[in-house]
């Protein structure tokens, strides 16, 4: 049985390849022996990130501290170890896609991994004290560069001066800048960099080394500002500017300017810094084991990262004193791209020095990959231990016998022949310089569970189940020191670096920015203007949103350049009554590429007295950035303002066709309704003027009618009534000539009583025509008061048939009123032991 204090690292059994089967002959391996490196080869699928994984589970039981670069995430299954391996440990880390295609769900699939990882250990031996050793002897971390997905990394300590006398270690800091260097021109796009060639690479290796050599530190704002200023006057037999002209070294600022200003610069330079000696232990001595994934990155940023990596080992190695143990390991998964036969990137020539140089150091170095075609078999050289797994073509393992052949000479390339075609899955021959001949051996079953390479939305999972530390940010920049209250007093001759404060947004400035005293001066013949300071520190402090009982301090005021560009754009059109002004305002803090999006820049415009031409006095002034140095593109964005400003240039015109009423953008909505309304009403006006004037003769000629025929009935009326008292009264002459015994006529009484039914008759017909009157006077009356409400409702109607005509100026009309770098005032707060900007100036309404 193997157990954890073993001296010797337990690799597996031997293999008989005549026999093909494992015998019970243990294989070990003498970790001292990785101090002259090791590289592991193996086609996908013949178990090398296993022969990998379990180096590192026996480093890691012996306490040796590692550097394990994962480009492919495949070793971030190192935190996989479950002392209980209970299917609930599993079940986490199962493929849910390859347990559907099985037929199975998850919880299937995680018990059968558990059942076949616990006989699988119990199989070799291996024993739950070994899977909580793996816990408790060293921390693993993750390492997330460019990401906050585990443990960010900091770059900024790449460009530090180091805490080492520049006297006494010149060498190996000048190769630290050349790698450092070689790493940053690579991510910005420049490939194959000669260091003795690329003026590039000379310019801002002098740079580094004549700060570093003052022990003054470089960050990347200062950095592309020393490109365009070098602080020396000859490079070595010539002028700078004969050397390097000043067009050119723009050229080179505005192309590192590109990654500072990129919106993924911020986490490359937040996090842990990239120290190796906190890499390889705990504050309080544990070994640690780092784990750098890069998966995530992009091809440049990996080699950029990788370059800078290497170079932070070597220097940390060459200040080391020299053994023969081996006191950590650099274990590198994919070699592939990084050390090639012929081309020469960032990586190879440092990984060439650590591969010749780092065993006095005892620091080992594994280099493992799949591809044994595109590696520098002279470089291996070095390399006295190889672990060679099965081969996917014949052209595959000839390249590597012939490598093999070079490097370190082999006594028999058939035996190597036979033996390498033999291999099978999870086989391996172990050829080393220590051992007398070589050995083919089956690796043993992992202490880690192998669930493939992690995404990196599973990092966060993955670190908090092992208990990985909480994310480490930048170290904070030392608070600056107050400012006096503005007086009138005469600003410093010389520009005076402070230390970096904050950006815009109150955090923590890209790069480190500092603070200068003198104002950097702008392109000869570009404008510059100061805002106002509008804002009080209050308000300013307010819009912090700091936590209650903050303490925070103004500590003075910074000038940050922008650039503003303002315009007067006039409208002019007859039909519309259309005649009005207008300013457009653009604020122009940062630049992507090479021309803003003017539209996203839209500012409040700026009236005469908030715009100055002198700076408040004791106020200092942020670095003008490289796009606002340049006064041809200065003018070029001038020109395109004013393009884009006769572009925009439209504004909406409201218009009701139908009652001819138009109004432009100072008048608002409300009063132009009110507009329309009045023009409706007087429209509506002359139209029932006009229809009430026809009803009128209708209605006189009706209501005429129905006078006349009132007297009609009136008289027919008196008619009715008197052949009724005619009726009557000869009724009673009758009545008294029978009491009389006169005689009087029957037939007299019988006429007036036939007068007076026709009266009667004539009097309802009387009635009937008037009534008939009546009742068309009544319909006329009706008809007038519909049509009436019809008009009213066609005139209520077209005062909402409004709508907007874009009307755009002519190029004429569009005058510059002000163009050229404008300084917004910022407060300096001091928050605990940070000091964070608060702006000045109020926020544009947009």
């Amino acid at each position: 049985m193997h157990m954890a204090e073993a001296k010797d690292y337990f690799l597996g059994r031997h293999y008989d390849l005549e026999a093909k089967k494992v015998t019970d002959q243990a294989v070990m391996f003498d970790p001292a022996d990785l101090v002259t490196h090791a590289v592991i080869l193996g086609m996908t699928g013949s178990g090398k990130t296993g022969m990998g994984v379990i180096l590192l589970e026996e480093a890691a039981l012996q306490g040796t501290p590692a550097i394990i670069v994962d480009p492919k995430g495949d070793l971030t299954n190192l935190l996989l170890h479950f002392p209980d391996q209970t299917p609930q440990d599993f079940e986490p880390w199962i493929d849910p896609d390859e347990a559907r295609r099985s037929g199975k769900t998850v919880a299937e699939v995680a018990a059968e991994t558990s059942a076949r990882w616990q006989k699988g250990h119990a199989e070799w031996g291996l024993t739950r004290e070994q899977r909580v050793a793996l816990q408790t002897t060293v921390q693993y971390t993750v390492f997330t560069p460019g990401s906050s997905a585990g443990r960010p990394v900091s770059i900024l300590s790449s460009f530090a001066a180091p805490q080492v006398s520049w006297e006494e270690n010149r060498e190996v800091l000048r190769e630290k800048i050349s790698s450092t260097v070689t790493a940053l021109l690579g991510l910005v796009g420049m490939s194959d960099v000669d260091p003795l060639r690329s003026r590039e690479h000379i310019l801002v290796s002098n740079l580094l080394e004549h700060a570093w050599s003052q022990g003054r530190s470089l960050d990347l704002v200062e950095l592309i500002m020393q490109v365009q200023t070098p602080p020396f006057e000859r490079l070595g037999a010539f002028p700078l500017d004969h050397f390097f002209p000043q067009k050119d070294r723009m050229d080179l600022a505005m192309l590192l300017n590109n990654f500072l200003a990129s919106p993924s610069f911020q986490s490359w330079v937040e996090g842990d810094p990239l120290d190796v000696a906190a890499m390889l232990y705990m504050p309080d001595g544990k070994p640690r084991h780092s784990i750098f994934y890069l998966a995530h990155l992009t091809d440049s940023e990996r080699m950029f990262f990788v370059t800078l990596l290497c170079a932070a080992v070597e220097a940390w190695a060459r200040l080391q004193r020299g053994t023969s143990t081996l006191r950590a390991m650099f274990y590198f998964d994919e070699i592939f791209g990084y050390l090639p036969p012929i081309s020469n990137p960032p990586s190879r020539p440092i990984l060439l020095r650590m591969l010749k140089q780092m065993r006095a150091f005892g620091l080992g170095m594994v280099l493992a990959t799949q591809n044994p075609v595109d590696l520098d078999y002279k470089a291996l050289s070095n390399t006295g231990t190889w672990m060679i797994g099965r081969l996917q073509t014949e052209r595959d393992k000839m390249r590597l016998l012939e490598g093999l052949q070079s490097a370190s000479g082999l006594s028999d390339q058939q035996a190597y022949d036979r033996m390498i075609s033999g291999l099978q899955k999870r086989v391996f021959l172990l050829h080393s310089v220590h051992m007398s001949k070589p050995e083919t051996f089956s690796t043993r079953f992992t202490l880690n569970y192998l669930a493939g390479p992690m995404t990196r939305s599973q990092i966060p999972a993955l670190q908090r189940m092992a208990g990985g530390l909480p994310a480490a940010s930048a170290p904070a920049a030392p608070a600056q020191a107050p400012v006096s209250s503005p007086a009138a007093a005469p600003m410093p001759a010389a520009a005076t670096p402070t230390p970096a404060a904050t950006a815009a947004n109150g955090q923590s400035p890209l790069g480190g920015v500092r603070y200068l005293s003198t104002r950097p001066a702008p392109p000869v013949g570009v404008e510059e203007f100061f805002a106002l300071n509008e804002v009080s520190p209050g308000q300013a402090l307010g819009g912090l949103n700091l936590p209650a009982q903050t303490t925070a301090e103004v500590q003075g005021m910074v000038y940050r350049p922008a650039l503003l560009g303002q315009a007067e754009v006039r409208y002019l059109q007859r039909k519309f009554n259309l005649d009005t002004t207008q300013q457009v305002a653009v604020v122009v803090e940062q630049m992507e590429g090479m021309s803003p999006r003017w539209e996203q820049t839209v500012w409040t415009p700026f009236e005469d007295a908030n715009l100055f031409r002198q700076p408040t006095p004791n106020t200092q002034f942020a670095p003008l950035p490289v796009w606002l140095s340049d006064p041809k593109r200065v003018k070029a964005l001038q020109t395109d303002f004013l393009d884009w400003a006769y572009r925009s240039a439209t504004i909406n015109v409201r218009a009701n066709e139908t009652l001819k009423v138009y109004a432009g953008p100072e008048v608002s909505s409300a009063e132009f309704r009110e507009m329309c309304a009045q023009a409706a009403r007087a429209l509506m006006d002359a139209e029932l003027t006009k229809l009430e004037a026809a009803y009128e003769k209708k209605l006189d000629a009706v209501e005429r009618k129905v006078a006349r025929q009132k007297l009609e009935v009136e008289e027919q009326q008196n008619e009715v009534q008197q052949r009724t008292m005619e009726e009557l009264g000869t009724h009673g002459e009758l009545l008294l000539s029978l009491f009389a015994k006169r005689k009087r006529s029957v037939s007299s009484s019988l006429t007036k009583r036939r007068l007076t039914s026709q009266a009667k008759a004539a009097l309802e017909q009387e009635r009937e025509e008037l009534k008939q009157l009546e009742t068309e006077l009544d319909q006329l009356e009706e008809m007038l008061q519909k049509e009436i409400k019809a008009v009213q409702d066609r005139w209520a109607q077209t005062v909402n048939d409004i709508r907007e005509i874009p009307q755009a100026a002519q190029k004429k009309d569009v005058f510059m009123r002000w163009f050229g770098v404008v300084w917004m005032p910022y407060y300096l707060v001091k928050v605990g032991t940070e000091v964070r900007e608060a702006p000045a100036f109020k926020p544009p309404q947009r």
